[in-house]
């Protein structure tokens, strides 16, 4: 195996501002993560306890902590959070479940106190005398201390609990189709039962006040009149603080960006790498399959979505067939959050490789087989994941669920044996990423005398990016061999991989690989591009790192993140707001070119940065980050709106542009059309217009006054649903509309990988490095 050689060229030195850059870049980096280890080690001393034991008053055990464990195993071993969610996290299928039980258990309590003060149920007794019962169920249950070892229980919410407990219990046995729930064969009778008593422990979290505080471990949420939980005034103070800061810093960061990054040189350097078509190598050409798997994965994902949106409409049936008794809608849903990981994912190391030989001028000896190493381990990986995950749900994967079954963790579903091997994929990734780059990663650090500033160069940019994404991910494997016993801290390092995957190590992808072709392609400097990413990654690490706390708000951790993560999560709308202006002057840039040979993948990209801003900044940062915001609209439609337009718009839409982007270089002068993608572009974005007018917005806007209203519980509820029904079915035009784009994409991508076939004409030549006073020039 040979190693292939192709054409080296001088590059520009960096300027004053980008080196400016570099240190505020170093600075703000060590200050949030230091700030995210303090607040870490805050997380874990303040998290919601785990009382020994929860006794009668007479001294009758009630609920052990050997049970609550025991009882969040049996949650994440059924999959519950992808039907149902808890503290909000989790499915908007099913009921919230520490909602609903906190309401059942608060009826329960008051049941209890009428039956003992007026020997009477609650329904049967006067308003006055519910009214003051009310008062002494909201008492008996803010007064519970469960930072005891000890926690005595009055007698009233101690029979509450042990009859709630064997209800909960055999319900989660059981087939309710009405409410499309498939039960949980993975576990027995007493597992259930032990997962019943950490739902109501779950539930007592949010209600039980804090020691020497007015509010309870989640901050008051969710929203319930019945026990009396409103919004603190904090959550008030920070969400004024938040919107008053966003404002200045947006101001600030266009004066930064107008004064000293966008201002171009009196001298810079242009590097157009990928202007004309130079010689695909061995490793370049072995990409085909990753195509396919992209379209694939996005039309399984598709079909699961769509299973899953008739699920709300009818739950007993999809068209007549009892689809639930073998595909769960917990399965379904899981499938739906992993495809778009895979496909995702899938891109962008196809988008990495592909830039490996053209980073490092070479293509070293092996690529080619280590390429289409990458490829068949997350072949395996992707199967293994998916059949362990059904087999883990219906129960056949028993002892050895958390290895090999569903971890039962929204978006880490992957059992932990799945997980590692994946982690050991991305590392493979980023080190065959790194031995490919190296050549000019070592030469720029000579040319630049060896200083620190020489380790910022764009291609250094992308390949951290890169080693970010495999980082970030091991955070999701604590602790390695088992589920950790707190929910709380659960859920704190599951955000630490999906936000910092998503808001950190994403964008941070994005910004650079997006930069790197800004300046291959020739539309701007290499000096331009090293500002503007530089100043991106500022932005991105400050609301990125610290602002993970958004997800932390009502989870039972402590109430220092409503104040850190509104603050720092407004942040995240600057780099967001960047990118369109900046996706607006590139635009500019490819009118002025008469032939340019990437406008599809840039229409995507495009696209992309819109939708980056739209789902990810205004439905996102701009308004469910804010702290009375997302009291409300945690975990309603609005959050499923915020989800899809992100997710897909803001890096799917980037990682079919980049990939569309390696399918032009890859067919260089053979025939080329961009019709049926620029087709596949509308109707995705027409797709997902549909769904935010026909679908989300008509639904989540009433379930978000229905939470204000009577609480959030009741918004939850089948009973609400039940009133959405028309809108429910209107999501299925948006579907098939963005169905078919996938469809058409699918085609394209087939149709194209089949022209390489072709005999090609003449290759252009690479053009070489071009140094000019002006961009003014045109050259």
């Amino acid at each position: 195996m040979e190693t292939v050689t192709l054409s080296t060229r001088r590059t520009g030195a960096q300027d004053r501002v980008s080196r400016v850059l570099i240190w505020i870049l170093l600075i703000a980096t060590a200050f949030c993560w230091l700030g995210m280890v303090v607040a870490t080690r805050t997380t874990y001393q303040q998290a919601a306890p785990l009382p020994q034991q929860m006794l009668t008053l007479d001294g009758a055990v009630v609920l052990t902590r050997d049970d609550i464990v025991a009882g969040k195993a049996g949650f994440q071993k059924a999959d519950l959070m992808d039907y149902g969610s808890l503290y909000g996290m989790g499915s908007y299928f099913g009921e919230d479940f520490t909602a609903e039980y906190l309401v059942q258990l608060a009826r329960e309590v008051q049941n209890n106190l009428a039956l003992a003060q007026y020997g009477k149920p609650f329904s049967a007794i006067s308003a006055d005398q519910q009214s003051g019962i009310t008062r002494a169920m909201r008492a008996q249950l803010q007064s519970v201390d469960l930072s005891q070892s000890q926690v005595v229980l009055p007698d009233a919410l101690a029979k509450a609990i042990v009859t709630l407990r064997e209800r909960i219990g055999i319900s989660l046995l059981r087939d309710d189709f009405v409410k499309g729930y498939t039960g949980a064969h993975s576990l027995d009778a007493t597992s259930a039962s032990q997962t019943a008593g950490f739902l109501l422990y779950s539930s007592l979290t949010t209600v039980a006040r804090r020691p020497g505080k007015n509010y309870s471990w989640t901050t008051n949420w969710p929203a319930e009149p019945l026990v009396g939980n409103s919004p603190t005034a904090a959550t008030f103070e920070w969400t004024w603080a938040s919107f008053t800061m966003v404002f200045f810093a947006i101001g600030a960061a266009l004066v930064i960006f107008r004064m000293w990054i966008e201002p171009r040189g009196a001298d810079e350097t242009f590097e157009p790498t990928l202007q004309g078509f130079g010689q695909v190598t061995p490793s370049q050409k072995a990409l085909w399959k990753y195509f396919l798997v992209v379209a694939g994965v996005l039309l399984v994902q598709i079909l699961a979505g769509s299973i899953m949106a008739h699920y709300y409409t009818d739950r007993v049936s999809f068209y007549g067939i009892d689809v639930g008794k073998w595909l769960p809608f917990a399965f379904l849903r899981s499938v739906h959050l992993q495809a778009p990981i895979v496909w995702i994912g899938v891109s962008w190391i196809g988008a990495g490789l592909f830039l490996a030989p053209l980073i490092g001028k070479r293509e070293p000896a092996g690529q080619r087989m280590l390429v289409n190493l990458i490829f068949w381990v997350l072949v395996v990986i992707v199967a293994g994941a998916l059949i362990g995950d059904y087999l883990g749900i219906v129960g056949v994967i028993d002892k050895n669920w958390f290895w090999f079954g569903n971890q039962g963790l929204s978006y880490l579903e992957l059992g932990r044996f799945w997980q590692i091997l994946f982690f050991i994929g991305l590392a493979v990734w980023c080190l065959v990423l790194l031995r490919a780059f190296w050549p000019t990663l070592a030469t720029l650090f000579r040319q630049s005398g060896g200083s620190l500033y020489a380790l910022f160069r764009i291609e250094h940019l992308l390949w951290f990016s890169t080693l970010s994404v495999t980082v970030l991910y091991v955070f999701g494997m604590i602790p390695l061999a088992s589920p950790n016993p707190s929910f709380s801290i659960t859920d704190f390092w599951r955000w630490w991989v999906v936000h910092l995957w998503v808001e950190l190590a994403f964008e941070l992808f994005t910004a650079s690989v997006t930069g790197y072709f800004l300046m291959a392609l020739g539309l701007l400097s290499r000096q331009m591009v090293e500002r503007a990413v530089l100043f991106e990654w500022i932005l991105i690490m400050i609301g990125g790192v610290l602002g993970t706390g958004h997800h932390m708000y009502w989870a039972g951790e402590p109430g220092l993140w409503v104040g850190v993560g509104s603050m720092f999560s407004f942040i995240e709308v600057l780099p967001l707001f960047l990118l369109v202006l900046e996706a607006i002057e590139q635009q500019q840039h490819i009118k002025a070119q008469g032939d340019f040979p990437y406008r599809l993948a840039y229409l995507y990209i495009l696209g992309s940065a819109f939708w980056n801003f739209v789902g990810a900044g205004v439905f996102g940062g701009g308004t469910l980050n804010a702290p009375l915001v997302n009291y409300y609209e945690h975990g309603t439609f609005l959050t499923l709106n915020h989800a899809h337009t992100s997710m897909f718009g803001a890096f799917g839409l980037l990682a079919i542009g980049l990939l569309y982007m390696v399918l032009r270089y890859l067919n260089g002068n053979r025939p080329w059309s961009d019709r049926r993608g620029i087709w596949a572009f509308w109707l995705y974005n027409i797709g997902l217009v549909m769904w935010i007018v026909m679908n989300f917005y008509p639904i989540g806007w009433p379930q978000l006054v229905a939470v204000y209203t009577h609480g959030y519980a009741y918004a939850r509820s089948l009973q609400f649903y039940n009133t959405t029904i028309f809108w429910q079915w209107m999501r299925m035009p948006g579907d098939i509309v963005f169905a078919l784009g996938a469809l058409l994409m699918a085609w394209d991508f087939i149709s194209k990988l089949l022209n390489r076939g072709q005999k090609t004409a003449a290759v252009a030549p690479v053009s070489t490095v071009k140094t000019v006073k002006s961009v003014a020039d045109g050259t």
